[in-house]
């Protein structure tokens, strides 16, 4: 599949997987998508890339994905194997958001790259800002908050709130290096 059309595509997709079954995060893709929009200026040819990643990179969740549990690993997989995406964007949906540090909590590591190779960091970084910037509900917000309302949410002691706060420093300094090119546009 060419980027030509690809949100295109990526929108009905995410929404059939999402929306219906999970209306909160379905609102959530479409947030980090929009945040994916206003960082277009710094990603030149991959913005149109960017956005369909960005609705895309929480299908994992979807109950008829979630197969491992791990939502970027299970997202990534079917996007592959079944609806046949963009390279590219299958290997930003998983490693959406520092997702080698929760797939190493999880013992799945090594499944996860040896599989999906890592796209450029400065794309990683994107989709890390764009989904670090956006609440549960599709609003912006500012990715220490987002932190802490991960971590609240999960538990401190969970795997997830475990995770978000060791990535938290990795998830701060993408922010910092998106805004540092968005600054100097």
């Amino acid at each position: 599949m060419s980027t030509t059309g690809l949100i295109e595509w990526a929108y009905p997709l995410a929404e059939s997987l999402l929306a219906e079954s999970l209306p909160r995060r379905w609102k959530h893709s479409v947030g980090v998508a929009e945040r994916a929009r206003t960082i277009a200026p710094i990603l030149g040819a991959d913005a149109e890339l960017m956005e369909a990643a960005a609705v895309l990179h929480d299908i994992g969740y979807s109950p008829d994905l979630a197969k491992t549990g791990f939502h970027p690993l299970d997202g990534a997989r079917y996007l592959r194997d079944v609806a046949g995406a963009d390279e590219r964007v299958v290997r930003l949906v998983a490693h959406h958001s520092c997702a080698w540090m929760e797939a190493e909590a999880r013992g799945l590591r090594e499944e996860l790259e040896s599989e999906f190779p890592r796209e450029h960091p400065h794309l990683n970084d994107a989709l890390c800002y764009c989904d670090m910037n956006t609440t549960p509900d599709g609003t912006p917000t500012n990715p220490v908050d987002r932190v802490n309302e991960i971590a609240g949410r999960y538990g401190p002691d969970s795997l997830i709130g475990t995770f978000i706060r060791r990535a938290e420093p990795e998830i701060l300094a993408s922010t910092a290096r998106v805004l540092e090119r968005l600054t100097k546009r």
